[in-house]
């Protein structure tokens, strides 16, 4: 899994671990974590300057295709965590996404993650090229 590097931009937001998002022990499930990606990616979407919801109004759906994880560490129950989301490559018909979760307080590593996802006409339900509009907007968000 990539590293954003100075010229690949990313963004960051602070979550606080709920506690409907652990279990018995007070550690954060497992399946948290993945919804915590998709409020990065939302998050990073929205500082490109669109949104999820613009994209499907455009007839257009963002569908994950692979996801890859390495969990490091457990966030518990009230930790407040950092997680940094950056564009880490862009296709005509698909994007993928990295992430690092940190603890906030101390900044020990949590997890690394990689998301890959293709763009779907919504009309036909097959992948298609991304909206025109949207590769403008995250231009700036991308590596190349």
């Amino acid at each position: 899994m990539t590293e954003p590097v100075a010229e690949h931009p990313s963004i960051e937001i602070a979550l606080r671990v709920r506690y409907a998002e652990t279990d018995a022990m007070g550690v954060a499930h497992h399946a948290s974590y993945i919804v915590w990606l998709e409020q990065g990616r939302t998050e990073l979407l929205r500082a490109c300057g669109i949104s999820y919801r613009a994209i499907e109004v455009a007839g257009f759906f963002v569908v994950l295709t692979d996801l890859q994880a390495r969990y490091l560490a457990p966030a518990r129950y009230d930790d407040v965590v950092r997680l940094r989301t950056w564009l880490d490559g862009w296709r005509s018909r698909g994007m993928s996404f990295g992430y690092d979760l940190r603890l906030a307080d101390s900044g020990a590593p949590l997890l690394t993650a990689r998301t890959e996802h293709v763009f779907i006409a919504r009309a036909t339900g097959r992948p298609t090229r991304a909206p025109t509009e949207l590769a403008e907007l995250v231009h700036g968000f991308t590596k190349e």
